[in-house]
Parts: structure tokens; sequence; C-alpha cells
């Protein structure tokens, strides 16, 4: 093995919003990758792997490992027990702009709030930015972990979301941010 090469382990499991796939690297959660059925799951480890250079493992159920904290601490967010996320993020699929902002994005808009494209840039020092931040948002490699649902459109618009507008209404509606749809 490539001595560059870094372990890595992956899961799929269940969410209210569908199954999502989590990995991990040594260095803590690595991805997460929504509607994870078996197309969008294979794809993900075959880029998982050309990424780290190593063939990712997949988690062997009931053995303590890198996705334990991360599956836990989904399934306390997913049932309303969770508002903060504390897990170590390997942060090696984002870099740059996109880096700077989702670290923001994760430090600095909290569970139940909203922040737009535009705010947004202007909190990284970049005015004017709002679409460089919205193209962050669609390249965002831990989506819920790092929050990329709160981010909105100045104009109370939803703006867009890479695991679907639906997805993302439902993610705000377990927040608090919208209410919860009737039916």
């Amino acid at each position: 093995m490539d001595s560059s090469a870094q372990f890595v382990e992956w899961a799929v499991v269940g969410s209210d919003i569908g199954p999502l796939l989590l990995a991990a690297t040594g260095q803590g959660l690595v991805n997460v990758v929504f509607h994870a059925d078996e197309a969008v799951r294979d794809r993900a480890v075959r880029g998982l792997a050309a990424r780290f250079g190593t063939d990712p493992a997949p988690a062997v159920p009931g053995r303590a490992g890198p996705l334990g904290e991360p599956i836990r601490q989904l399934g306390a967010y997913f049932d309303g027990r969770l508002r903060d996320f504390t897990l170590p993020l390997d942060w090696s699929l984002a870099s740059g702009f996109n880096r700077q902002v989702l670290r923001e994005l994760a430090a600095g808009v909290p569970y139940g709030t909203v922040v737009g494209y535009g705010d947004l840039a202007d909190r990284v020092g970049r005015p004017g930015a709002a679409q460089a931040v919205g193209a962050a948002m669609g390249a965002n490699p831990l989506p819920v972990v790092v929050p990329c649902h709160r981010v909105v459109e100045s104009d109370g618009g939803l703006g867009g979301f890479g695991g679907g507008l639906e997805t993302k209404r439902q993610l705000l509606a377990l927040e608090g941010v919208l209410p919860q749809p009737l039916f």
C-alpha cells in the first residue's frame, strides 16, 4: 500500500432523510453522502478510494471504530436529542475558500438558526462572494454535521441544496426553523 494512503471506513445508516453514507479516517468524520442507495454508495466509495489511495473498508457492525460516535450523534440529532455535533472532523475533502466558509458555518451558525449566503461571505471577509459561498455549500463533504442546510437566500428563499430541497426543508423543520409538514 502507498505510504500516503490512509485508512477509510464507511457505513450506510438510516435516517429521517433517507440512507446516509458516513466515512471516517483516523482524523475523524470525512464524508456524509445523501440518498446512499447502492449506486450512490458505490460511486462515493470509489471516490474515496481515488482520493485517499486505499480501498475504503465497510464498518464492522458492533465493533468500536471511527464511525461509532458519528452514528450515535446523528441518531441523537434526528431524534431531537442533539443540537451540537462534537465530532472530530477530517477536512481533507475541502480546501481553500470552501474550507474557510465551511469552518465558519460549523462554528458560527447554531442549531435552529439560518444565515444568508451573502452574510456568510461577509463573515469570512469576502463581501459580494455569495455565489462562491453557494458553490462551497454545494461542495460540502460533511452535510448535516457541517450544516449547509442552514444557509438560505437573503429574500427568504431556501436556495439550493445538494440533498434536494425537500431534504433541506425536513432538516430545517427538525430544527424548528420551518413548520413541520401537516401530512
